[in-house]
């Protein structure tokens, strides 16, 4: 289960992942009823960023889940992805059965990751999946579910294998037979990759394309023809938005004054943030604050 890694006066917890005892690193699958006698309802409702993926499916009742200011209902057979980085927050599970499965970013092979878009941060959160489908994803959670806790009737490693491989064939379903109808996306090419993991990683120390470009060994027009393609927005509109959702989870769950966001996030002066910010969401940062507190998972 997720361990408390940090906590201050930003607000947002900052989980990193630790094994229950005797068990595989890198994988846990347990029950609702389970993480409801874990923890208390007032800890999960606490804004939540794990550096691990969560996957959850409900068997009965419904939950509402809230992830990066966007709210999902789940119902029966339907699906809730949250990655590493995304900032969440449960809502009542009283009532709500079900399978949470939590596995690190490097515990799936890297063919597999790639695949299923494991870090991919414009992937979708809630997966709706087809009928046809739905008894397919089902009997591989419950695989999953049935070898995580036959810990012991195989030799470790054998096992880990086993989660690895279920796993895997859970993360591809969900990601192929969740895909919306119509023709498929284009898949991302190593430009695009390169340049969002790079934005992923120095999004707080600028926020010039040319200086990703110059980084990467592309011309800023590449990489605005890789975005384009992949993600439907051009290379400085990509990374701007990665600093605005940054800024909105830090107004919306800590108390940072204006002056310490625009410093934690690159800006020269809180004037400057305040002006990017209300260009690119047509609030001020205090407006959207006052929004966001009113704002809770239902």
């Amino acid at each position: 289960m997720a361990k408390k890694r940090h906590a201050d006066r930003v607000g947002i917890r900052e989980l990193a992942f630790t094994a229950p005892t005797g068990t595989p690193a890198g994988v846990e699958v347990l029950s609702l009823t389970e993480l409801r006698h874990r923890t208390t309802a007032a800890q999960l409702a606490t804004p939540q960023r794990p550096d691990f993926h969560h996957l959850v499916t409900l068997t009965g009742g419904t939950l509402w889940h809230t992830v990066d200011f966007a709210d999902h209902a789940l119902e029966p057979g339907s699906w809730l992805w949250v990655r590493p980085g995304q900032v969440h927050q449960w809502g009542d599970l009283t009532g709500a059965e079900g399978t949470l499965i939590l596995f690190r970013p490097d515990f799936l092979d890297a063919a597999t990751a790639d695949a299923a878009r494991t870090q991919d941060p414009h992937a979708p959160v809630l997966l709706l999946p087809l009928p046809d489908h739905a008894e397919a994803l089902s009997l591989a959670a419950e695989h999953l579910g049935s070898e995580f806790r036959a810990l012991g009737h195989l030799p470790l490693d054998v096992h880990t294998a086993a989660l690895r491989h279920l796993l895997a064939v859970l993360v591809l379903r969900l990601t192929h037979l969740t895909a919306p109808a119509g023709p498929p996306a284009p898949e991302p090419d190593s430009t695009y990759l390169r340049f969002r993991d790079a934005v992923e990683r120095d999004f707080a120390r600028t926020r010039r394309v040319e200086d990703y470009a110059q980084a990467l060994g592309y011309s800023p027009r590449t990489l605005s023809r890789a975005t384009l393609s992949v993600a439907g927005l051009g290379a400085k509109e990509f990374i701007d938005r990665r600093v605005i959702l940054e800024a909105k989870r830090l107004l919306a769950h800590g108390d940072q004054s204006a002056a310490r966001i625009a410093d934690r996030l690159g800006f020269p002066s809180a004037t400057h943030f305040s002006k990017f910010f209300h260009r690119g969401t047509g609030q001020t940062p205090i407006a959207f604050r006052d929004m966001a507190r009113g704002h809770s998972p239902r």
